[in-house]
């Protein structure tokens, strides 16, 4: 049974989009039967240039990712989540979403990035932010990827992930 994981942040343009891109991306390359999912609260309807440059300089094909509202994940044919991860700055008092819907009880965990579109050195700059975002993204979904998810009590669950966030 694949696990649906939601990535959410306010405007699902920059980090939720990159995680989203990388959690698939890694999950198919270990062969592992995860489906990540990314939206917004506040959706700004645009994605940012530079975290599609940064996914695609990966190898990650981006052509059918688009902005969208977490209303999508409350609908009665929408995906049953077994994960909701939020990845907004709240050390930057940045306003996180909370998700109260959704198909199934997900294990809601938080694992804050800085936003790279407030990278300071101009486009270089954000380029290079984007790009370490990305990077340190890809090193909590290995972590992710490595649990036994389809085994994994609720509880230990949260537990991992909980691990996760403070790695």
């Amino acid at each position: 049974m694949t696990t649906h994981v939601l990535i959410l942040c306010t405007h699902n343009s920059a980090r939720s989009v990159l995680s989203e891109g990388m959690l698939n991306h890694l999950a198919a390359q270990l062969g592992k039967d995860v489906k990540a999912h990314s939206a917004g609260s506040a959706p700004s309807g645009r994605l940012n240039p530079f975290a599609i440059e940064a996914l695609n300089r990966a190898g990650i094909d981006t052509s059918a990712y688009r902005s969208k509202s977490w209303d999508e994940f409350t609908t009665p044919d929408a995906p049953p989540l077994s994960i909701v991860i939020t990845v907004c700055d709240s050390a930057a008092a940045e306003t996180c979403p909370v998700f109260f819907g959704g198909h199934g009880h997900p294990v809601k965990v938080h694992w804050g990035y800085p936003d790279p579109s407030n990278a300071d050195g101009g486009d270089e700059g954000k380029r290079r932010a984007f790009e370490l975002t990305r990077q340190a993204i890809g090193y909590k979904m290995l972590q992710l990827l490595a649990l036994p998810l389809d085994a994994m009590p609720h509880d230990a669950l949260q537990a991992a992930l909980d691990d996760i966030a403070r790695s």
